[in-house]
């Protein structure tokens, strides 16, 4: 399925009441669209990386009262999961869309992971485009941008990887729903491979 881009249906998806009608929105609007990202930047990860990536649609499927408040494609070198990897995701809050490449709680290597990354801090400083954004909680749509981190800040992040049992580390983009939405199918998908293209290697660190 060609991807047709988001529209402000999409993100209005997000304003439904009701764990069951929320579910049957993202089903019929949002997984299709996901499951073509999936598709078309499954190959281009795997040749950025040298990982082969497997996609991975949120299915949400241990919901049974909340309806969910984002969703996503993930991509990881894992057929049978995500989470216990590093991995990229695309994906949509009610505000904006993400592009990340993520360490959540469930993997296993974080210990390893903030350790590399602390010992790159100064590289990963210098490199990372100042509209990008860290966060340390795939679960809240906050985020920090890069160019507002301190040196020692960004520090802070590595070894709270290290150190704390819940702890994530994601590294990205957000893009305002009104300019995922102006963009268009074309133009959206040549900025998610750019970003893809900045923090692969991230990916390659970890």
């Amino acid at each position: 399925m060609e991807f047709t881009g988001f529209n402000q249906d999409d993100f209005e998806v997000f304003s439904i009441n009701g764990l069951d009608e929320r579910m049957d929105a993202l089903k019929e609007r949002i997984r299709p669209k996901l499951s073509s990202l999936g598709e078309y930047f499954a190959p281009t990860l795997s040749l950025l990386t040298n990982d082969e990536m497997f996609v991975h649609v949120a299915k949400h499927a241990r919901r049974t009262i909340n309806p969910p408040n984002d969703t996503w494609v993930a991509f990881a070198a894992n057929p049978r999961g995500y989470k216990m990897l590093p991995h990229f995701q695309i994906g949509l809050w009610k505000t904006h869309l993400f592009i990340w490449f993520a360490v959540i709680y469930e993997c296993p290597q974080k210990q390893h992971v903030g350790n590399t990354l602390e010992k790159h801090v100064d590289n990963l400083y210098e490199e990372i485009p100042s509209n990008f954004s860290w966060s340390g909680d795939h679960t809240k749509p906050d985020a920090i941008q890069h160019g507002q981190l301190s040196k020692k800040e960004l520090l802070a992040l590595f070894q709270r990887l290290q150190t704390v049992k819940k702890s994530e580390i994601l590294c990205g983009l957000h893009l305002d729903r009104d300019e995922v939405i102006r963009m268009g199918p074309s133009k959206l998908l040549l900025e998610i491979e750019n970003v893809f293209r900045k923090i692969v290697p991230v990916y390659k660190l970890s």
